[in-house]
């Protein structure tokens, strides 16, 4: 049974965690409310893989939302994004971004040069230092993302992935007007 029709048959269930295999620590509350709101509800989902993953990515010393920027660079590699550009694949806006670049730049993975053809747009780029932090990266990752499918399901995953890309790129989610 595919994880929304568990969800909908379990959705009066004071936990319907449960019936997914997942059960929740002895000392948390063990009944919890469903939010009405989407937004709450994905940013909770969100807190708890980041911790997943973190956890898998601290022995090399990267976040997953820094893993998330050297992948994006790294699939850019033969003509470096500039920093609009990377920030939009990314769905992040760009003072987010130059946020999150800053410490990658100060440990010498990623480097931001001018464009030759205008000066005004800066290219960023993956050093050699950097491809081999993510590939390093990539490694540790792959355990969160078994860890998680296996718990989850492949398949409930992968459809969860392209639900989520759809959400983060819809263009008409960005604002309150049409």
């Amino acid at each position: 049974m595919k994880l929304r029709q568990r969800l909908l048959l379990t959705s009066g269930c004071p936990n319907p965690l449960h019936y997914m295999g997942i059960y929740p620590s002895i000392d948390r509350k063990a009944n919890f409310r469903l939010s009405p709101c989407n937004a709450t509800t994905l940013r909770m989902a969100s807190r708890r893989l980041t911790q997943l993953y973190d956890a898998a990515l601290e022995p090399c010393g990267l976040r997953v939302t820094q893993l998330a920027i050297l992948s994006e660079l790294a699939h850019w590699s033969a003509d470096p994004p500039t920093l609009a550009e990377l920030a939009d694949s990314l769905a992040i806006d760009r003072s987010s971004l130059g946020h999150n670049l800053r410490p990658l730049e100060r440990e010498g993975l990623v480097v931001l040069g001018m464009s030759a053809v205008d000066g005004r747009r800066r290219h960023i780029a993956l050093t050699s230092k950097g491809k081999a932090k993510w590939r390093e990266g990539v490694r540790l990752w792959r355990v969160a993302q078994e860890r998680f499918e296996h718990v989850f399901g492949r398949s409930e995953a992968a459809a969860l992935r392209t639900t989520l890309l759809g959400i983060a790129h819809h263009e008409r989610l960005a604002s309150l007007k049409d």
